[in-house]
């Protein structure tokens, strides 16, 4: 199964970037692991939120087929634990679907076409982080799923 991450925006800090590349790096054994960019909208200072939402709605969705498993990292989703993520991970492989995808949306989130199609929505934490951070706690997280379906002891350090 291909397991794909979407991002709205740029990460500019290269410490994130390293990381992000490093935990990337790591997810190739174990799934064939893509990190895809959406870049930021142009002239946004003029564009109210809805707008706004809406044209980075309609680009994430070019990226979607509709055999693809859509699951949004939103603050109102689903909280898991590291295992527990794990087993929601084997579920989703366990369907035979060809691609697997998670998104992390724009500054002020989805639209609600966005909403619509997806198939879950997972959220990280209660707490708020940037969206730049988000990139990397998830890839993270995505690598330790896999550690604790492995049974290595990654998980345990």
């Amino acid at each position: 199964m291909q397991i794909k991450l979407i991002a709205v925006g740029k990460t500019d800090d290269s410490s994130l970037k390293e990381l992000i590349s490093t935990y990337s790096k790591r997810l190739s054994h174990y799934c064939n692991f893509s990190f895809e960019i959406i870049p930021d909208l142009k002239k946004t200072k003029n564009m109210d939120e809805s707008t706004q939402k809406g044209k980075e709605g309609e680009l994430i969705l070019k990226h979607v087929n509709t055999s693809d498993i859509l699951m949004l990292l939103d603050e109102k989703g689903k909280s898991f634990t590291s295992e527990e993520f794990s087993e929601e991970i084997q579920k989703k492989l366990n369907t035979g679907m060809k691609q697997l995808i998670f998104v992390i949306g724009g500054p002020y989130g989805f639209s609600p076409e966005v909403y619509q199609r997806a198939n879950q929505k997972i959220a990280l934490s209660k707490m708020t982080f940037s969206h730049q951070m988000v990139r990397l706690f998830f890839t993270e997280q995505l690598y330790r799923a896999f550690t604790i379906l492995k049974n290595e002891p990654y998980h345990h350090r």
